[in-house]
């Protein structure tokens, strides 16, 4: 790949380190509102994988600039010296990264004077790795979230958390069919509760199977709320907050009548895109979940607005667009979703109620608090008895809590919480 062939994506990935480090946007929104649509699918995907991977890497890769640095240069170049950094320390070429980086520098008119210390920085960087990478610390969560996760979990879990953020996520399936038939048409393996992993996610459209719909990406703990629900077909089930609606899909898939509701026309978009392309069928409406009044539903998936904290290994850029401020109202808005939720429901009907979170007060306290709210509310921990989940995963409460460090031999998990409540008959 010539300089001139790399630079469009390292080019998309510094504006989105840009973003994400110096006004705090995550990057599905980025992506979302259209930062890579200017580049082919292929670039898309490793200006995306060199942002992420950066991000994953950030505090690894200023131990090592300040060897190099002595004063702190402007955002921009910061990034650019972060990104090559990253790059280098991936094994790839130095030749081509340090000029990729001096020139990423001189088209900017505010940084082309800094090009001579980016070059000089990166050539001692280069000269500095493999080893000097291998030897720093695994990059810790910033004090807004370590804290309460080591009150909740204890330093110990919380550093094997912080090795499974940092190992990365790979790319995982839920196959509409046979799984263990795509994972030998893919190159994957099939993990204990059924889900498809691949090591190398790629370009996502271009594994086989995408247009013809056999799978969709969904992370395996991800998958694990549908799997208690457990759907029965010609049930009436409602998914709420159902974006991007991998959780719609495994509904459908199983024959119930699903109803999808999300807030956002954009998100919903998705969804019935997500839904054309499998050859699934779901009634999808655009709808604030408290606004949406239909009831009877033998069975509720919701899939709570949380701080999605338990998704950082496939999201790096989180703990830097974020800062534990809205902790507050998210647990409050999750109490009312809840109560709405168990209105919609039909007598002896069942929730399941989860959060890819890894904070308790969005997940075990929420149920305990429910089941103090609701005279005969119960929590049905026999619905946890799923093939590949592991009964230690279970909580005091009768819920499941899923770790990031849990199967990291294997690639980890996102962390979630589930539970199924069933409403009095």
């Amino acid at each position: 790949m010539s300089q001139q062939q790399g630079l469009g994506p390292r080019k998309a990935a510094l504006y989105l380190l840009d973003q994400v480090t110096g006004n705090g946007k995550l990057l599905p929104e980025l992506i979302g509102d259209g930062a890579l649509q200017h580049l082919p699918p292929e670039d898309r995907a490793r200006a995306q994988r060199l942002a992420t991977q950066t991000l994953r890497s950030l505090a690894r890769a200023d131990r090592l600039l300040a060897r190099f640095v002595e004063r702190t240069p402007p955002l921009s170049v910061r990034n650019v010296l972060r990104l090559c950094t990253v790059e280098l320390a991936g094994g790839e070429a130095a030749h081509g990264v340090v000029n990729a980086g001096v020139e990423l520098v001189a088209r900017n008119k505010r940084t082309a004077s800094m090009k001579g210390l980016v070059n000089a920085v990166l050539r001692k960087v280069a000269a500095d790795l493999p080893a000097g990478w291998d030897k720093l610390a695994v990059p810790r969560l910033p004090g807004w979230l370590r804290n309460p996760l080591k009150d909740g979990y204890g330093p110990e879990v919380v550093a094997a958390m912080e090795r499974a953020h940092f190992a990365g996520a790979p790319l995982d399936l839920t196959a509409k069919g046979d799984a263990a038939a795509l994972a030998e048409t893919l190159g994957g393996t099939v993990l204990p509760t059924g889900t498809l992993r691949l090591p190398e996610a790629g370009q996502v459209s271009a594994l086989p199977g995408y247009e013809a719909g056999e799978w969709w990406v969904q992370d395996a703990a991800a998958a694990i709320p549908v799997k208690v629900l457990s759907p029965k077909a010609g049930e009436k089930i409602l998914d709420l907050c159902a974006a991007p609606g991998g959780k719609t899909m495994q509904i459908a898939a199983a024959g119930a009548d699903a109803t999808a509701v999300d807030s956002s026309d954009q998100r919903m978009k998705k969804v019935a895109e997500n839904l054309a392309r499998v050859k699934l069928k779901a009634t999808c409406i655009v709808s604030d979940a408290f606004a949406f009044e239909v009831s009877g539903f033998d069975a509720i998936l919701l899939d709570a607005p949380c701080s999605a904290t338990g998704t950082i290994r496939r999201h790096p850029d989180l703990p830097y667009a974020k800062d534990g401020s809205e902790f507050a109202a998210l647990i409050s808005q999750q109490s009312a979703m809840i109560d709405h939720a168990l209105s919609l429901l039909k007598p002896g009907g069942r929730l399941v109620f989860c959060t890819c979170s890894l904070l308790p007060d969005e997940g075990e306290v929420q149920v305990e608090e429910a089941v103090a709210r609701h005279p005969g509310l119960t929590v049905e921990a026999e619905a946890l008895s799923i093939d590949g989940v592991d009964p230690a995963w279970r909580t005091e409460e009768g819920g499941l809590r899923l770790r990031p460090d849990y199967w990291l031999d294997q690639g980890g998990m996102d962390g979630f919480y589930v539970a199924q409540l069933r409403k009095p008959a």
